[in-house]
């Protein structure tokens, strides 16, 4: 047998033995032989470097150093899911979906909601060629070093797959293994790591894969993304990447209703901490993925998923003092500062009493011993008071009358939980909070320039607004404390480059009140440049699809202030984009303006979300449900008989892909 039919040979039998210990759980050498086979592989692979293989075993060892984790942008988004606490939330959410697809025969498959750090694992051939955190959602780091060196993750896939897609999935490590990690370093006089969660996370971005290597983590999967899997329905997708060579947990469920998903969630609400690894809930998802395709995408998440949260931990602890924040929209919150507890894993000293009618609700008061929940396990939330702990002294909380930065008095409209400063360009931490939001990763993403050095600026005179970033020179920074040179020249350069951010990142820069990333994109597609969208109307804007009324009266508000107006009149003379570019507005009509326009069932030449595109390239607005509004409903095969049935009674008309693409031609 020649050197290379054995390396070939060693690569397979460690692949097969790897996948039946980590992924089976069922071993049939002992480690012993398992390390000397990868031995003997590592020293014909360093004598024979020309028969390299990006799968090979040996990766698992790890020793490659990362200094720096390259951002890359997600192929499709990676969504967080909405919660649910109650049997009451998922029945509503079932009669939803059920509304959207005109359609009551729904399945649902149940998985565990495991407590880790997302991932998604890219696919080529067979061979995994990428994992990137989940970041933001829209992009995250490339750990594809470390995570190769996670035994559960397959490098190279068996059986047939397609030949290219992502898999999402959550890296854990379980209680086993955290502990023993624990007990090595207590032993070395080390300090423990906190919680699982945290420390599969941390590892990710550790620079030495060795170190990795050296960690117990584990890889759960969940999802698949990509076109033309074959693949039909979530539990189809399951059995599949099990047959590929993937870890997917043995205790989802197929269900048929509410029912049926809630006796899954009290079973596992009671046994879940006998399982190997920390869960915080269950995922809920509609079985079929042309329905999930038909249900989409909020701005925020999936209609077709929900996650189910078990009951949070609760601790009592002191409440020590109220104090209260200006957020950069002059909101104002109340925080309680807690005597420090230990609360999931992690130490709670402080936690949200979101507004003045919580406080009243619960009756909180400074002094009193309180219980303290994590909300859905991540921010930790007042839940009751411990009345029996109460001094008889103890007076009711009055909630301020006044902004504890500026002294302006607060005001709070109807309908509103919280309370406001007005003092819109005087009080200083709305001034730098909007700066800080304009400077953001998100927003224009300027280098060289953080938080602290807004503060600074700020502080020295330099800046009030954020236009005026647009005048600093070197000479200005230099006498600033800690601004050497180079810091200089990078904040001068990071501020001059940031003239090529695109008009919907500029607009969501800007700050207005409820216009998020999602909300940006929308009116910068709507209205293509700046002007436009200054002279629009309340009526105008809520016709702009997922734009509500509260949403359009900010626009308004925001745009009829001359302050605002003179500084957006500043940016555009440093030469910010503030419209759509060329490429952007090519295909772009307002042929559907005005018009709303529902997409059911499966087409044929495009996918449902090109169809849903085109319809707002065209100004059309593409709604969820039928309604008296609709102006069209797009059918497509296997559409829902009730959606057709609604649409009849209600004299909408039904037109195919082909009449809507001569609509729009």
């Amino acid at each position: 047998m020649t050197d290379q039919q054995k390396i070939e040979v060693l690569r397979d039998e460690l692949r097969a033995h790897n996948y039946n210990y980590y992924v089976l759980d069922n071993p049939v050498i002992s480690d012993y032989e398992f390390d000397l086979k990868l031995k003997e592989l590592q020293v014909l692979e360093e004598k024979h470097p020309e028969f390299y293989d990006p799968s090979s075993p040996t990766l698992r060892v790890g020793g490659s150093i990362t200094k720096n984790f390259e951002t890359v942008v997600h192929s499709e988004r990676m969504y967080s899911l909405d919660n649910s606490y109650s049997k009451d939330d998922l029945e509503d959410w079932e009669k939803r979906i059920q509304r959207i697809l005109g359609d009551s025969n729904v399945e649902f498959t149940c998985e565990l909601k495991y407590d880790g750090a997302s991932i998604n694992l890219s696919y080529e051939n067979g061979i995994m060629v990428r994992a990137v955190t989940r970041g933001d959602g829209f992009q995250g780091d490339d750990v594809t070093t470390n995570v190769k060196t996670i035994r559960s993750v397959p490098l190279q896939l068996k059986g047939e797959f397609p030949l290219k897609f992502d898999i999402r999935g959550e890296i854990v490590l379980p209680f086993e293994g955290f502990a023993k990690m624990n007990a090595e370093r207590v032993e070395s006089g080390e300090e423990p790591y906190m919680n699982p969660r945290n420390t599969a996370s941390g590892s990710l971005k550790l620079q030495d894969s060795s170190v990795v290597a050296q960690r117990p983590l584990d890889c759960l999967m969940y999802g698949l993304v990509g076109q033309n899997t074959g693949i039909s329905t979530q539990w189809e997708m399951l059995e599949k990447a099990r047959e590929w060579g993937f870890k997917i947990p043995s205790t989802a469920k197929l269900c048929n209703s509410t029912d049926e998903v809630l006796a899954f969630v009290d079973y596992w609400d009671t046994r879940r901490h006998d399982l190997p690894y920390e869960t915080d809930g269950v995922v809920i998802k509609v079985n079929s993925l042309r329905q999930q395709e038909e249900l989409g995408f909020t701005s925020k998440s999936p209609r077709w998923a929900m996650a189910y949260k078990f009951k949070a931990e609760q601790v009592a602890t002191l409440l020590n003092e109220i104090t209260y924040q200006v957020g950069r929209t002059g909101s104002i919150t109340p925080v309680a500062n807690l005597s420090p507890v230990l609360l999931a894993g992690t130490t709670v000293k402080r936690a949200s009493l979101h507004n003045a009618d919580q406080i009243a609700k619960f009756d909180i008061r400074e002094g009193d011993t309180v219980f303290v929940e994590k909300g859905g396990e991540i921010i930790p939330k007042i839940v009751g008071v411990d009345f029996t702990k109460r001094s008889p002294d103890s007076e009711p909380t009055r909630y301020i009358e006044f902004c504890p930065e500026c002294g302006t008095p607060l005001t709070r409209t109807e309908g509103d939980a919280k309370h406001y400063c007005t003092n819109y360009y005087g009080c200083p931490p709305q001034i730098t909070g909007r700066i800080q939001h304009f400077i953001s990763r998100k927003a224009m993403d300027i280098e060289g320039l953080g938080s602290e050095t807004v503060e600074q600026l700020y502080q020295e005179g330099l800046i009030t607004n954020y236009a005026d970033l647009y005048t600093l020179t070197k000479e200005q920074l230099l006498p600033l404390e800690r601004m050497a040179d180079k810091s200089a020249e990078n904040l001068v350069a990071g501020v001059a480059a940031s003239i090529e951010i695109p008009f919907e990142r500029v607009l969501f820069a800007l700050g207005i009140r409820f216009v998020g990333e999602t909300v940006a994109k929308k009116l910068a597609k709507a209205y293509k440049n700046i002007d436009a969208l200054m002279k629009a109307s309340v009526d105008e804007l809520t016709q702009v699809n997922e734009i509500g009324e509260r949403i359009a009266q900010s626009v308004v508000e925001f745009f009829k202030n001359e302050k605002n107006r003179e500084i957006v009149a500043r940016l555009k003379q440093y030469g910010l984009k503030f419209s759509l570019s060329e490429e952007q507005l090519e295909n772009q009509t307002d042929k559907l303006k005005g018009m709303t326009l529902i997409v059911s069932g499966v087409f044929q030449s495009v996918s449902r979300d090109e169809l849903k595109k085109m319809i707002e390239d065209n100004g059309g607005k593409v709604g969820s449900s039928i309604s008296s509004k609709t102006a069209y409903l797009i059918a497509g095969d296997k559409m829902g008989p009730s959606k057709r049935s609604k649409a009849e009674q209600l004299g909408i008309p039904i037109i195919s892909e082909k009449e809507f693409f001569e609509i729009i031609s």
